[in-house]
């Protein structure tokens, strides 16, 4: 009997990670790309063969950053993915003042359509509050634990409206028109993941910034409101749609 509640109490005291249950219905996300390499991990999603649409955080480095797509357990090789450098960073900037988290990333070839691999449209609307919205990434579901989730991890969050959000910022954070908000207390409102990918109504309408909702489930969890930003990922994409560089550091572009 001892035995048998062992795993139990190590788990109570700390000694193994909690489950997280959020796990995706595999391949369901077939636009969201595992971003990794140089000791970092993030989110992002494929928007048509070339570009990927990330956040600021994510802190892509060409040809150090690898786009696995197609992932969905990122411990094995599923013979769904394909694996692509980072070519080509672009920040939008000025990053701090209004903020604007976003980023775009090129690959070093063009991803290769499947049923396991496909773009997201970009949006035709912004989001309204109380709309429902589902985010997934790679992080853990479970506030305040870090690190990488093994599986594609999905949570369902609804659009807060922005005085609700605003009334939850530290100090030190400033609102933007560029930022939409979503999660509340006695949902799934965390992902500890930047980059998640939020999409509503089959949509491409967020990536996360600031993941409030895992510090503190009550608060909303901060994106970046990408209906704003149409006209800025369609000028990245047609002023560098040439030849690919050999070498580059990330660019910005306002």
């Amino acid at each position: 009997m001892k035995l048998l509640l062992l795993p139990f109490v190590l788990r109570l005291a700390g000694a193994f990670p909690l489950e997280d249950n959020k796990v995706c219905q595999p391949h369901s996300r077939p636009w969201q790309v595992y971003l990794h390499g140089g000791g970092m991990y993030c989110s992002g999603a494929l928007i048509d063969e070339w570009w990927i649409v990330t956040s600021f955080e994510c802190a892509l480095q060409p040809y150090n950053t690898i786009a696995s797509l197609g992932e969905h357990d990122n411990t094995v090789e599923e013979g769904t993915e394909q694996h692509i450098d980072i070519a080509d960073v672009i920040y939008h900037s000025p990053y701090r003042s209004p903020l604007h988290s976003l980023s775009m990333a090129r690959l070093a070839k063009p991803a290769r359509f499947t049923q396991y691999v496909q773009p997201i449209p970009l949006p035709s609307h912004c989001p309204q509050p109380g709309e429902t919205c589902y985010v997934s990434g790679w992080g853990s579901t479970i506030p305040n634990q870090y690190g990488p989730s093994q599986h594609l991890n999905c949570i369902t969050v609804p659009v807060v409206d922005d005085q609700t959000c605003i009334n939850t910022f530290p100090e030190f954070l400033y609102w933007s028109p560029g930022m939409i908000c979503a999660g509340q207390e006695n949902t799934d409102n965390c992902m500890n993941d930047s980059g998640s990918v939020m999409v509503c109504d089959g949509q491409l309408q967020g990536v996360q910034c600031f993941r409030h909702g895992c510090s503190n489930p009550a608060d909303p969890t901060v994106y970046t409101k990408l209906c704003k930003y149409n006209d800025w990922i369609n000028s990245v994409m047609d002023q560098y749609s040439g030849a690919l560089p050999m070498k580059t550091t990330p660019r910005m572009m306002t």
